[in-house]
């Protein structure tokens, strides 16, 4: 299973271990409040489920977004990313909270598909450099696709991963499939899991 930010202790001592710990209790709680709707959908990846996290619900309300930036700044610092980003839409707000949450890194988004007009980037934001290391961010993880193919856009173009962080992970085998092919020395870690927040699944 996922580990949870607020579990390992970061080397800044207690202070910083009782506030990330105080983030994740927060963006959790918004993640139940806001993000959890029950019914049945149809997922990213074709799956229907009985429901569904909308994560960006949670995190583009003020508490929700706060907590965030605070805990992806912290692994950011802890895995000494430079860059911050993922697939757009998903990791847009992630990039976007690690900078208000004091992340000195680049924020970026990986279009679906590289742009076929102006500059023609599939990677928007400031410019990479071969020195960077990129932090991986996606808002929900279910088989890991999204947050596959923009790791591989990013290694495409020549960057480094130094780690992939997901707000929740449903679970579902997502987490196997992106260490798999991000490698060994990359870390993969979520925030939250389906667990977390719907504890009363009925697929438990």
């Amino acid at each position: 299973m996922s580990a949870a930010v607020g579990d390992p202790a970061p080397p800044s001592g207690g202070g910083a271990v009782d506030a990330l710990a105080d983030a994740r209790r927060r963006l959790l709680a918004a993640l139940r409040e806001h993000a959890l709707v029950i019914g049945e959908v149809t997922l990213t990846s074709g799956r229907v489920a009985q429901y569904l996290v909308d994560a960006k619900r949670a995190i583009l309300l003020r508490d929700g977004f706060e907590a965030l930036g605070a805990l992806v700044a912290a692994r950011a610092s802890d895995w000494g990313a430079t860059a911050v980003g993922g697939m757009t839409m998903g990791a847009d707000p992630i990039a976007c909270a690690a900078l208000a949450g004091g992340a000195d890194v680049k924020a970026f988004f990986v279009r679906k598909e590289t742009k076929t007009h102006g500059l023609a980037r599939r990677i928007e934001g400031p410019l990479l450099s071969p020195g960077d290391r990129c932090l991986l961010v996606e808002d929900v993880v279910t088989t890991g696709g999204s947050t596959i193919r923009a790791l591989e856009a990013i290694r495409a173009e020549g960057h480094d991963v130094c780690g992939v962080l997901a707000i929740c992970d449903r679970l579902a085998g997502g987490d196997e499939a992106i260490r798999a092919a991000a490698g060994a020395g990359v870390p993969y870690e979520a925030l939250t899991t389906i667990d977390d927040v719907y504890p009363e699944r009925p697929d438990r």
